[in-house]
């Protein structure tokens, strides 16, 4: 017997192995099957959000792990959230395989934070007809932007960027702080990589912008390329530095692959909208509450609740302020408030505080505004809400009293027995105690006058007036 288990124990263990062996080959196969023999493109169109960050970030991880020959970022953006931009780009700069940032196809831009994303690049390239620049920061209110900034007395624009704006106040405070930021950044960036630093500063105090030859011409971008088999073509043999050391790029014959976003990505960037997350957040809340006005209803309670926890998650990845999350959320409440306690204060107060809140909800320092028409179709739609309700509240209260114990006062009943200062009535087809200050006779009219828990005060109504009852 303990030779047959000894004989099974090593068939058993070579079965497993194998079947391990398997799945990791398994595994394998599924597996991004770029290497180094690889020019991964990636896709960034539209403005740069988290959702963008979190694609970029990835997939570089993803070509390093794989030792991909090349990660071209291809570029049509008009800008983006400052946090998202400064992520992408700090993600370029730890990455042990090269970036190139390829503005294209022509009529695409790289303006504001893709300006910076092609100066934090190892390489940067443009399609004919594209163009780069105004990377001044905006500010976030309701789409509203900061001046810019003038140019100091005596600096010119260089040949072939835009013309200087005219001469504008000095900037608050606060607008001079991310002015000065920014424009510190993008020249550290600019140094980095050995391109015209000069102009970059003026993108970002100036707003100034420059087509794709002439940021060939001025050394803002390294050459032009028709498409991304000729941008290998002309990247093959530059010298650039790498994880701290010259590498010589050979970029020649790589196979070019594109991925991609996945499914996460675009959810991503659907939701990650300070708009749609506005409105998110406004339908669950109004779904709540409605399922709490109606208990049983189940899907107002079910729709709100999932709108509300993705409007929150998409405030969550975005830069908010709690001070306008706080006042968004107050006036959301008060205009609730007003429809249990209706007055017209609270729905006011709760517009104003809804229109502020959103007004400071996201800092400045980014492209991505929110819309001030959705602000007020939602402040409109909810004030109007709540004025309906304040309307039919003041309704109602012209109305005489049908249910409840203020009901009773003024209805008419009989006398069915009396003693004294007390006796029954018949009220509304109901016998009820009741007490009078006045003597009264079995059958006579009474009106109730007052209501004391189960006991009635009633009042004669002819003291000469008797109702013959029956069975009498």
């Amino acid at each position: 017997m303990n030779t047959l288990l000894n004989c099974e124990w090593p068939r058993r263990v070579y079965v497993y192995l194998r079947l391990a062996l398997g799945a990791v080959c398994g595994a394998l196969l599924c597996s991004p099957a770029y290497g180094a023999q690889n020019a991964i493109v990636l896709d960034i169109k539209g403005a740069i959000g988290p959702a963008t960050s979190d694609y970029v970030v990835r997939e570089l991880g993803r070509a390093a792990q794989n030792d991909a020959g090349l990660v071209i970022l291809r570029i049509d953006t008009p800008g983006g959230l400052d946090t998202s931009m400064r992520e992408i780009s700090r993600a370029i700069l730890a990455s042990p395989v090269p970036v190139a940032t390829y503005v294209a196809p022509s009529g695409a831009r790289a303006a504001s934070a893709g300006t910076y994303i092609a100066y934090a690049s190892h390489i940067a390239a443009m399609a004919p007809g594209t163009n780069i620049g105004a990377a001044t920061p905006v500010s976030l209110g309701l789409g509203g932007e900061t001046p810019p900034v003038s140019p100091p007395a005596g600096n010119k624009s260089a040949p072939g960027s835009s013309s200087a704006p005219p001469t504008q106040p000095p900037p608050p405070t606060m607008e001079a702080k991310v002015t000065n930021d920014a424009a510190a950044y993008i020249r550290s960036l600019a140094e980095l990589r050995g391109r015209n630093a000069d102009w970059a500063e003026r993108a970002v105090r100036q707003a100034a912008s420059l087509t794709a030859a002439d940021a060939e011409r001025q050394h803002v971008i390294d050459f032009l390329a028709t498409d991304v088999s000729e941008l290998l073509q002309r990247a093959d043999g530059r010298t650039v530095s790498l994880a701290g050391r010259e590498t010589v790029l050979h970029t020649r014959g790589l196979t070019i692959e594109t991925v991609v976003p996945d499914w996460r990505t675009r959810v991503l960037s659907v939701i990650a909208d300070p708009n749609l997350a506005l409105i998110f957040m406004t339908l669950g809340i109004y779904g709540l509450m409605f399922e709490f006005l109606s208990p049983g209803m189940y899907l107002p309670g079910v729709a709100g609740g999932i709108s509300l926890l993705v409007g929150l998650y998409a405030l969550a990845i975005l830069p908010v302020t709690f001070s306008g999350l706080a006042l968004i959320l107050l006036g959301t409440a008060l205009m609730i408030a007003e429809a249990f306690a209706p007055s017209g204060v609270l729905a006011i107060g709760g517009v104003v505080a809804f229109v502020v809140g959103t007004a400071i909800l996201i800092p400045g320092g980014a492209d991505i505004a929110i819309d001030w028409r959705v602000v007020a179709v939602i402040a409109g739609a909810s004030l109007a809400l709540s004025l309906l309700v304040f309307r039919l509240a003041l309704k109602s209260r012209r109305h005489p009293v049908v249910t409840g114990a203020d009901a009773m006062i003024g209805v008419e009943g009989e006398v069915e027995d009396w003693a004294e200062a007390n006796g029954r009535v018949l009220v509304l087809g109901e016998r009820w105690n009741a007490v009078s200050s006045r003597a009264l006779a079995p059958g006579q009219i009474v009106r109730v006058s007052g209501v004391n828990g189960l006991t009635l005060a009633v009042e004669p109504r002819d003291p000469h007036e008797f109702k013959t009852r029956m069975n009498q």
